[in-house]
């Protein structure tokens, strides 16, 4: 369905350039041609999108594979996305749908109306609705009527993104997005402009105003053998977020699989990973989660002052002990995120 997008601006009414406000690209488009992410497009003047109401992929989905460890804990989310992304990973997990419209130049996706979608979450017995998979950012429009309808029937809402909105988009999210896991890819900006064609800059400042506008945020780093695995690497990215976002905010060093454009890199190895929990550690983030390895230890929460095991977590089984309405139940210490509790 063909819809006017938000956030754009007209430049000239000589020559109907549009400059595009949703993410941090700021794409200046003209008439007939796509922005950066290939699904919002200058029709005469004015800014479309074309994924509105194209639902590429709608699964119920547990918390934890967001991954969300401190937001509804154990509950299930009805999770949904469009084709296309802003950036372009070479090591995407989902770059069948994700890059089809640069590469193959298609738009699919299946009528979906907002209003079906959160009915469809409610029945399902989900506490939430995730904008996934792809980039969110790109079907903000959607997205946000979707999140309002599901407010209202008691829902909550996620983006799992890759932190490359703009300002204005954060602040029109505040109040309906009530969580938000971002992918911190490294702390080079050569990373990010060589892997994902985007600016490291942005990524940053968003994180703070995440924070500010009182959405939960937790933060996964993908960790990519040669790439971005060193101590140096690990340990900038870990006192970045615990000296600007404070030692609560959780962090997922998630591994590595081969995958799209980077086949041939190998898998992370578990060592690096568990090198990569202890430098977080370290650093004094209190809540460091090692993912993408089923049955590792630190999948679990653990109380940060007297170590006791309060969740319990092997893959997508979760099972709560010494937990009582977010508070350890063997030394009363609160923890960090919102409805922590069986």
């Amino acid at each position: 369905m063909i819809h006017e997008a938000i956030l754009w601006e007209r430049l000239s009414d000589e020559d109907l350039r549009v400059r595009c406000n949703l993410c941090s690209h700021r794409c200046v488009i003209p008439p007939g041609k796509l922005g950066a992410c290939c699904v919002r497009e200058n029709r005469d003047g004015v800014l479309v999108t074309l994924v509105y109401e194209r639902a590429i992929s709608q699964h119920v989905d547990p918390i934890e594979k967001k991954p969300l460890f401190h937001f509804h804990p154990g509950s299930r989310s009805y999770s949904i996305a469009t084709v296309g992304c802003n950036f372009r990973c070479a090591f995407c997990q989902n770059w069948e749908i994700s890059q089809l419209p640069r590469e193959q130049h298609q738009i699919p996706g299946e009528t979906a109306r907002p209003a079906d979608i959160a009915r469809a979450a409610l029945r399902s017995g989900c506490a939430s609705i995730s904008y996934t998979y792809t980039e969110p950012t790109i079907f903000a429009e959607y997205a946000l009527d979707t999140a309002r309808i599901a407010v209202g029937l008691g829902l909550k809402n996620v983006f799992v993104s890759n932190g490359y909105m703009t300002p204005e988009l954060l602040h029109l999210m505040a109040g309906l997005i009530h969580a938000i896991n971002v992918d911190l890819k490294a702390g080079r900006g050569e990373f990010y402009h060589k892997i994902s064609g985007a600016d490291l800059k942005p990524v940053l400042t968003n994180l703070k105003l995440i924070q500010q506008l009182g959405i939960w945020l937790e933060v996964t780093t993908l960790v990519i053998p040669g790439l971005n695995d060193s101590d140096e690497e690990l340990r900038w990215v870990a006192s970045y977020l615990f000296n600007e976002l404070g030692p609560d905010v959780p962090w997922h060093v998630s591994r590595f699989y081969p995958q799209y454009r980077m086949s041939n890199t190998p898998p992370t190895p578990s060592a690096t990973l568990a090198r990569a929990w202890q430098i977080g550690r370290d650093v004094g983030l209190r809540y460091v989660y090692v993912g993408n390895l089923p049955g590792h230890e630190s999948e679990s929460t653990v109380c940060p002052a007297c170590g006791a095991m309060l969740i319990e977590r092997y893959g997508y089984y979760v099972r709560f002990r010494n937990l009582g309405n977010g508070v350890c139940g063997r030394c009363g210490t609160t923890i960090a995120g919102v409805a922590m509790r069986p």
